[in-house]
């Protein structure tokens, strides 16, 4: 995501291709031929706001909504290959790619949504979407429609996170994952 943050902060990117900026991003960490440990979901989203367009590229279950009026009017497609195993970006050490998921920047899925003024757009990792349903999340959100204040934006962010924190050890909850996992069956309540 630093690359990603370098690449769109010199303008190396245009505004309708998000998943050129994970695809440039990626392969700048390719050529860099240091083997990284672990994985990661990836969303990046454009707003081209004089064009009144949203522009997503999103690699497993990361992603975001928009919210208009109080309500979720769009929202990312979650990328899994089963269950609980979502689409990842790894460099994986030679001798062991074939043992770890690495799927290519190429993969992600890709969307475009006229937005108007007042929309909220709210993007999260699974953290998030795994332990709040939008119910919730709307709830938080409903004290700062319309605002500017990025104080009063941030605060509502840290609500959302430490609520999805909480649900995510309280064992008699039917968290979205839980009630996703027992549809798989599995049984299983929050998601730590």
């Amino acid at each position: 995501m630093l690359a990603c943050k370098r690449l769109v902060s010199a303008g190396a990117f245009s505004p309708s291709e998000p998943s050129a900026i994970i695809a440039a991003a990626y392969n700048e960490l390719l050529e860099n031929k240091n083997p990284i440990l672990g994985s990661s979901t990836a969303c990046v989203v454009v707003l081209q706001g004089s064009f009144g367009k949203l522009f997503s590229a999103n690699i497993g279950d990361s992603g975001f909504l928009v919210i208009r009026n109080g309500s979720v009017v769009h929202r990312s497609h979650e990328q899994q290959h089963y269950f609980n195993t979502p689409f990842q970006l790894s460099l994986p050490p030679a001798g062991v790619s074939s043992q770890v998921l690495n799927d290519r920047p190429e993969s992600a899925s890709t969307q475009s949504f006229d937005i108007k003024v007042g929309d909220m757009v709210l993007l999260a990792t699974d953290g998030v979407f795994d332990n709040l349903p939008d119910s919730l999340i709307l709830g938080e959100l409903v004290n700062v429609a319309g605002t500017t204040d990025s104080s009063l934006l941030q605060k509502a962010a840290n609500a959302i996170a430490k609520k999805a924190q909480i649900m995510a050890f309280d064992e008699q909850y039917m968290s979205p994952f839980a009630l996703s996992a027992r549809k798989n069956g599995i049984d299983a309540v929050g998601k730590d």
